[in-house]
């Protein structure tokens, strides 16, 4: 399938049948479990979608200088690619499917391993393969909608490590979200660390953390509380230290993805966009508004900007690297999520303070107290919070397309604005909601006749 072939190449040589002088195929326990080591499953170079995230502003002279691509997801235009170009959105991922692939066919079949050992390293390919198609899904299928999903157009599914596979065509979403399911909850009682091991690695806590995030994706909120629950409550158990940093008197400043404590799960997204030498992106007013000031998440990771006009903007201090598998403190937010949606909200408060005392004093990280006793206002509060926790690293992309399917948030509007350097507004972006989407790029859809693009 030539869909593979764009990035498989690298990995074609390495798993052939007959081995090669100088080459080693996998065939003990300890290979398979070095595979998900490899760099290709953890440094992702997908990140388009951060810059069609609406909490963030552009400004010139970089705005003038950015790329056709970078204009074009800013813009929320669809055709992002030249014709020979591979997408970023399936190059990586696919590249991680194929290894995935090939430790769940043959790892079982290892020597010299446990079957605990053999059916634990399956179980974290399981996961990892749930999580990139879980990625897959939101690239390039519609956000779930219970009444759709049977129809809806995704991703093809790859389950298979073979790179001469041809004729693929996409996939529904909500076979998709089946396939992830179904690797997960095979996963997750096979896994033999709880807690997490190594940053890189899966773990059962954040199998079930992701698990969680895949059923409030659905809308499937009680399904998901009690994963939250167990996410959490495996976290003491991890033999790196996991949890939530205090930046009040810890912070970290911005540290590699294997250092940083609040990574439970490290996908590396390399996001050149808020680099020192581009600087393109910047916080928009309204979301800079959102920051209590003493909020050490505005005061120790960004620093702002007063244009001629008196426009003050917030720029993120330089860092290229976030992660995108899984955070503590988004787990914390998406259990207050939860809890509010089914009505708990002294316990969703509960949850944000414990989020937002290791952000800000303690004076300030107390939720107003209307907000706490009123379930929209508060919901409300939790999507403000996640702004403020994840701004600049794309995960909001993400949050707009699944509340674009709650009758709560679903009639959000969004817009981008470029400022000239005296700081007036030069030029405004309307959202398209086809956009909720990637287009396939014209390379893959040259050699994959059988897939139907997106609008």
């Amino acid at each position: 399938m030539a869909l593979l072939m764009l990035s498989m190449v690298s990995c074609k040589d390495s798993f052939l049948e007959i081995l090669p002088k100088g080459r080693v195929i996998a065939t003990k326990t300890t290979d398979y479990d070095l595979l998900l080591n490899n760099l290709d499953l953890i440094n992702l170079s997908c990140y388009n979608q951060v810059l069609m995230s609406d909490e963030l502003c552009a400004i010139e002279p970089n705005w003038t200088g950015a790329t056709y691509k970078e204009k074009q997801s800013f813009k929320w235009e669809g055709d992002l690619y030249a014709s020979d170009e591979d997408a970023m959105e399936t190059a990586t991922p696919i590249k991680g499917m194929y290894i995935y692939n090939k430790i769940i066919d043959e790892v079982l079949q290892s020597t010299e391993g446990s079957d605990a050992t053999k059916k634990s390293i399956q179980a974290e390919a399981l996961a990892g393969r749930a999580w990139h198609n879980f990625l897959l899904v939101n690239f390039y299928g519609k956000p779930y909608n219970p009444a759709t999903a049977s129809t809806d157009l995704a991703f093809p599914l790859i389950t298979k490590a073979d790179i001469n596979a041809k004729d693929f065509t996409r996939a529904t979403v909500q076979q998709m979200y089946d396939l992830i399911i179904s690797d997960l909850t095979t996963a997750i009682p096979n896994m033999i660390n709880a807690g997490v091991p190594h940053r890189i690695r899966m773990s059962k806590c954040a199998a079930q953390g992701i698990l969680a995030k895949v059923y409030i994706w659905m809308g499937r909120y009680s399904d998901a509380l009690p994963l939250l629950n167990e996410s959490i409550n495996n976290l003491p158990k991890s033999i790196v230290t996991t949890g939530l940093v205090n930046y009040n008197t810890a912070f970290q400043g911005f540290p590699t993805i294997v250092n940083d404590l609040e990574n439970m799960y490290a996908k590396n997204m390399t996001d050149t966009y808020i680099a020192t030498s581009v600087r393109l992106l910047w916080l928009t007013p309204e979301a800079a508004a959102l920051f209590n000031p003493n909020d050490a998440r505005l005061s120790k990771m960004f620093l702002s900007t007063t244009f001629p006009n008196g426009v003050k903007l917030y720029k993120r201090m330089n860092t290229t690297t976030y992660n995108i598998g899984l955070r503590v403190p988004d787990v914390y937010l998406l259990r207050a999520e939860v809890k509010a949606r089914l009505n708990d909200l002294s316990g969703a408060a509960a949850d944000l303070l414990t989020l937002r005392q290791n952000r800000l004093p303690a004076a300030d990280a107390v939720i107003p107290t209307a907000t706490a006793a009123d379930k929209l206002l508060l919901l409300k509060f939790i999507m403000d919070e996640r702004i403020r926790e994840f701004a600049v690293t794309g995960y909001r992309w993400f949050d707009m397309r699944r509340l674009s399917n709650d009758p709560l948030f679903g009639n959000t509007t969004f817009q981008h604005r470029v400022y000239d350097a005296t700081g007036v507004v030069s030029a405004t972006y309307n959202f398209k909601p086809e956009r909720f989407q990637f287009r396939f790029s014209p390379k893959v859809l040259g050699e994959n006749p059988g897939i139907i693009d997106n609008p």
